[in-house]
């Protein structure tokens, strides 16, 4: 009788090969923050899609996702080979889907461009210093006047705003950066506080009503608390959000700008700069996560 041998290490050797590239795959999903921001950013659109009931058009979303990608991949091939900045494109095109509203397909494409093209141009010494979907949104609105931020998409529904709170919280303490939302939000919420209701004494629900809006706290738990784009210094970075809810504050008390939070951060982003200076520290890169 003829017998077969089975070549049982090789194929254990294989085995545990296969087991171990998996094992390192799943770990580095654990531990970058970036796969926990995409998955919660898709859950927020898919929810005011089916829930809220938006009106979707989907080659705005097509068109968005599509330049962010062909862009990061452009610059990606051109300077650092590191695809895995492909998970920042998908971060910036879904902010962009979320917050960014506009009819024309060429404004969609410019903002869908700039927010990635300008982690690639405006760098120095190695770090780009404005969060990308903030510049998109911004300077789009800003060049074209045919884009717009829409607060109002997201109503008054608590358990949204409870759903963005607590995972927005997940993502805050994978990167570390609970003290920037911390230092924004007391500020802008106390002064705003101290105006309404202690200086004009309006009712403690105006104000509520002001803070229920899922834009504030997309912009406080995914933009204005991005580790690459913001002062590295822990200090510096305290002081950097307080300030930027202080100019949030003024310009939606006395000026009346639509989404100020945004345009507060696109403001004092290039602070980020002069902080760095003066507060050694060391910069935050994604691989070390």
């Amino acid at each position: 009788m003829t017998t077969v041998s089975i070549p049982s290490i090789p194929l254990k050797r294989a085995t545990l090969e296969a087991f171990g590239s998996l094992r390192g795959v799943a770990l580095r999903i654990v531990s970058d923050a970036r796969f926990y921001q995409i998955l919660f950013l898709s859950v927020f659109l898919l929810y005011g899609i089916a829930v809220l009931g938006w009106d979707v058009d989907a080659w705005k979303f097509v068109l968005t996702v599509g330049t962010c990608f062909l862009t990061q991949l452009f610059f990606t091939a051109a300077t650092s080979k590191d695809y895995y900045s492909l998970l920042s494109a998908a971060i910036s095109s879904l902010s962009l889907c979320l917050m960014l509203k506009a009819g024309e397909a060429g404004v969609i494409a410019l903002a869908a461009f700039l927010s990635i093209a300008e982690k690639f141009v405006l760098r120095i010494n190695g770090k780009h210093f404005f969060n990308p979907t903030n510049f998109g949104i911004c300077l789009a609105i800003l060049l074209t006047g045919q884009a717009w931020i829409s607060p109002g998409q997201w109503g008054n529904n608590g358990f949204l705003l409870l759903l963005i709170g607590s995972l927005g919280l997940i993502v805050l303490v994978k990167v570390k950066r609970f003290d920037t939302a911390a230092a924004f939000l007391f500020t802008y919420i106390g002064l705003l506080s101290f105006r309404h209701i202690v200086y004009q004494g309006w009712p403690v629900d105006f104000l509520f009503h002001q803070l229920q809006s899922g834009t504030l706290l997309l912009f406080t738990f995914f933009m204005i608390t991005d580790p690459v784009s913001t002062p590295s210094h822990p200090w510096a970075r305290i002081g950097w959000a307080a300030a930027v809810g202080a100019l949030a504050f003024v310009l939606q008390s006395y000026y009346f700008v639509n989404g100020s939070p945004l345009w507060a951060l696109f403001f004092l982003s290039p602070f980020t700069l002069l902080l760095d200076k003066l507060f050694k520290h060391s910069n935050f890169k994604w691989k070390q996560q």
